[in-house]
This record gives C-alpha cells, sequence and structure tokens, in this order.
C-alpha cells in the first residue's frame, strides 16, 4: 500500500506529469506536441518522460511517445481520482441538505453543477436561481413536499398566460399548506383550471426531494430540517435528468390527481 501512494504522491505532486500521462495515454504525441499543450519546459518534459520510462509507463513509437497498456491504466486511474475529488468539493459545501439516500445516481454526475448558496448581498440567491429556470422554461415537472408563492405565482403566470406546462406531484402537505392561504388557494385553482397544467396529490406520505426539471435541465431545492432553504443545485447532465426524469414518474404513477373540488370556495 506504501508504495502505491508513493506513485499517487509522485503524480499528484505535479499538474504536468499528470496532463502528459493523460494526454498519452489518449493518444501518441510528439515532445512538440506535449510542450504545447501542457505548456511544460523542454528540460521538465524530458525529466517527466524519462520518469514515465522508467515506470514503463509509456514508449516511445514511429508516431511519438505513447502510454503503455499500464500506462494507461494509471491514467484512467489519475483521471477518476480527479474527478472524484473535484466533485467532493463542489458538493461539500452543501452535503449536509442533499438528499443522497433519494439520489441512485453517481454523484460525480454533479461535479460541473451549477451550486446557488446564500450571500450577505443576496440572501435569496437560491430561490431566485430557481425562479430564473421557472420563468425560462417552456416545460415544467416537479414533485415536492413544497412549493412555495413565488415558486406558484411564477409557474402560474407562466401557464395560465399560455407560455409553458406543468406538471406537478405534490406531497398532500403541500396541498393542504396552499388550499390554507386564500391568496395562494386562488392561483393553484387558476393553474388547475389551465389547459397546459396538470397537478397531483402525493398521499403516501412526504416526498423526500423538491426536484424540478425545466425543459433539459434538473434543479434541487435544499433545505434544512427546518424547512430553511440552504442552496440550489442545477445540472444539465444527461444522467441526472434522466434520474430526475424517473423519479418524476415514479411519483406521477403513485399520485391521484387533484380535484377541484378539494380547493374549496375561493
Amino acid at each position: 500500500m506504501d508504495e502505491a501512494l508513493d506513485e499517487v504522491e509522485f503524480l499528484a505532486l505535479s499538474a504536468n506529469r499528470v496532463a502528459v500521462l493523460r494526454a498519452l495515454a489518449d493518444r501518441p504525441h510528439t515532445r512538440s506536441e506535449l510542450v504545447a499543450s501542457t505548456n511544460a519546459s523542454q528540460p521538465t518534459l524530458g525529466r517527466i518522460l524519462r520518469d514515465f520510462r522508467d515506470r514503463r509507463w509509456t514508449e516511445r513509437t514511429s508516431e511519438g511517445y505513447v502510454a503503455t497498456a499500464t500506462g494507461e491504466l494509471v491514467a484512467e486511474g489519475i483521471g477518476e481520482l480527479l474527478v472524484t475529488i473535484e466533485t467532493d468539493r463542489t458538493l461539500r459545501p452543501i452535503m449536509d441538505w442533499l438528499p443522497t439516500t433519494a439520489m441512485d445516481f453517481d454523484l460525480r454526475h454533479l461535479r460541473e453543477a451549477t451550486i446557488t448558496a446564500p450571500s450577505r448581498t443576496r440572501p435569496d440567491a437560491p430561490l431566485q436561481r430557481a425562479l430564473d429556470l421557472l420563468d425560462e422554461a417552456t416545460s415544467v415537472r416537479i414533485c415536492s413536499h413544497t412549493f412555495n408563492e413565488r415558486s406558484l405565482t411564477t409557474v402560474h403566470d407562466r401557464v395560465v398566460e399560455g407560455n409553458g406546462t406543468f406538471a406537478g406531484v405534490l406531497s398532500r402537505a403541500a396541498i393542504d399548506a396552499l388550499v390554507a392561504d386564500p391568496t395562494l388557494r386562488v392561483l393553484l385553482g387558476e393553474l388547475l383550471a389551465a389547459s397546459g397544467a396538470t397537478i397531483r396529490v402525493y398521499e403516501d406520505g412526504e416526498i423526500p426531494v423538491a426536484v424540478a426539471i425545466t425543459d433539459d435541465r434538473v434543479h434541487l431545492m435544499l433545505r434544512d430540517d427546518a424547512g430553511i432553504l440552504e442552496a440550489t443545485v442545477d445540472s444539465d447532465d444527461p444522467v441526472v435528468l434522466s434520474w430526475a426524469a424517473a423519479t418524476h414518474e415514479r411519483y406521477w404513477a403513485d399520485a391521484t390527481a387533484l380535484d377541484p373540488g378539494a380547493l374549496g370556495d375561493e
């Protein structure tokens, strides 16, 4: 194990080593191509190539330098490690609120996700990011345990005016909270009556995630135990999109259509 860690350290201590090995695992390169692609100096590149040759990670062919079979294996491993660490650095600030038990996909697909958190100058930045995505979308699919006033208003205005469609699955608690507020009850009723909207109620407990699909982008609303919105995460990664669509379909299938009569008098 110690010797393996020494090799990891050998690579990790030099971004140029990693860049050269990954480049050679992709295809053969000449020395001049490696200099151009890595910005390493000729002396530095020479040392790297000698070190790699000593480890049997690279060899020289008529086409230039290229990774050996074990060199490709090491390059793949260090690439996966880098992606994993980058993912950890991306998600670390929000791990306390990320519903990982409901997210049955490789979290590395969130490595390039957009994370929006509150700041002193923009305390409502997460909600505003979600509202912007809702307001720009022509198709919105949501499954959630909550639906706040501003999100409802944004969706209502777009769908009622004929600028988009809405397919929502909300928990019974979320529906009851909207119905309990006279203003929100009216908005919900008008949204339900719009031709582009369908709303279903999930009666079997809470929905553990608050996920929306706005066209081809997924966004998650992350709340703490007190229900305070701590951050939003949005991504257009195909794997994340597939997970979100499957999650929506599953709750949609287990939910029932919201009865307009259940909204009471406006």
